[in-house]
């Protein structure tokens, strides 16, 4: 899994200057955050809406699912490179929450009062 997003990262930085006219991450870089930001939440609401229509035994609306999914991850991709974030940092996040309990992780997040 991380050699595609390894090769996939690798894409994204070199299209993140690339003429728009030549590929549709260039498009998004060169129409800016807003639209970045737009494209993420559009596949957010597209991931939930797929996910409300999941069946157990239906593997269409499933792979509909892991498609909207895959969309969410490549413009949440897209986004980081356009902030350029490395996404291996978003690895390492997660990596690091291993062995933590999601509810004290949560709860070392609050602001104290």
């Amino acid at each position: 899994m991380s050699d595609t997003l390894e090769r996939l990262a690798a894409v994204l930085a070199e299209r993140r200057d690339a003429d728009p006219q030549s590929s549709y991450v260039a498009q998004l870089h060169h129409r800016g955050l807003n639209k970045i930001l737009e494209k993420v939440g559009e596949e957010a609401t597209e991931t939930l809406l797929a996910a409300k229509d999941v069946k157990a035994d239906d593997e269409q609306s499933r792979q509909a699912l892991v498609g909207e999914v895959a969309d969410l991850w490549f413009h949440s991709l897209v986004m980081l490179s356009h902030l350029e974030v490395d996404h291996r940092a978003v690895l390492d996040e997660l990596a690091r929450r291993f062995g933590v309990s999601g509810l004290d992780e949560k709860a070392a997040r609050q602001p104290s009062p």
